[in-house]
């Protein structure tokens, strides 16, 4: 059973969608989810041509057909670029650049000063 933990496992796009107009209708469907085929001309067809071809819309329309019912569902993990520190989290210090820093008494920049001249 690999589909053990998945909650859509066995359920159609088609049923999915079409339980969501019967809750929410067209027009709380489109306000939720800004999609043109739920908001201008919707149809069932129309809106499962488009969401079979982009995987976005589908996600999005899969995460609320869960919360409508009521699903709970793990929070994403946190991204590395996410830079919103909790109480529990201290801001990060810079790290240390790797490269030594050369000073005016370093030999290699006093050879370049005699091939280049001063700046």
């Amino acid at each position: 059973m690999t589909q053990a933990n998945n909650p859509l496992h066995g359920i159609k796009l088609e049923t999915l969608l079409t339980e969501l107009v019967d809750a929410m209708g067209w027009e709380a469907l489109g306000s939720r989810i800004n999609i043109l085929c739920f908001t201008h001309d919707p149809s069932i067809k129309s809106s499962l041509k488009f969401l079979r071809k982009q995987q976005w819309a589908r996600d999005k329309v899969e995460q609320l057909y869960l919360r409508h019912k009521g699903v709970k569902q793990p929070r994403p993990p946190r991204r590395d670029n996410d830079h919103h520190a909790t109480s529990s989290q201290t801001p990060r210090r810079p790290q240390a650049s790797k490269t030594p820093q050369r000073t005016a008494s370093d030999p290699t920049k006093q050879i370049n000063a005699q091939v280049w001249g001063t700046r």
